[in-house]
């Protein structure tokens, strides 16, 4: 077992900090389909990162989840990988830019009136 400071080197991620719902994916080719393409990668917690994340976006709670470690630890290893552009994360839409909620009742109700 290997202990997350290990993982991090020690860092705790100051520098960049990701939402839990902030969807993470990645363009990578899989290696396995492109041997010639060599993933430039720390770990193999960020190899597996880039696996999840390839075509299929997930959130950062999902991906703490999958690679049953702390969400800090996963935080950490995704700055990482966002600073060397292998991942792009698509960030949650703020509470103050979504609608209202009596404009979408109003919505459902006129729908609902047709």
């Amino acid at each position: 077992m290997v202990r997350p400071y290990a993982m991090t080197g020690g860092r705790t991620g100051e520098g960049q900090r990701f939402d839990l719902i902030a969807l993470v994916l990645t363009d990578q080719p899989d290696p396995l389909l492109a041997p010639a393409v060599a993933e430039p990668v720390a770990g193999p917690e960020q190899a597996r990162i880039l696996d999840l994340c390839r075509g299929t976006p997930l959130s950062v709670a999902e991906l703490a989840a999958d690679l049953d470690l702390p969400v800090g630890v996963v935080r950490v290893l995704l700055g990482d990988l966002l600073a060397a552009g292998l991942i792009r994360v698509t960030r949650p839409v703020p509470p103050a830019l979504l609608p209202d909620e009596r404009i979408l009742q109003e919505v459902v109700h006129g729908l609902r009136a047709l």
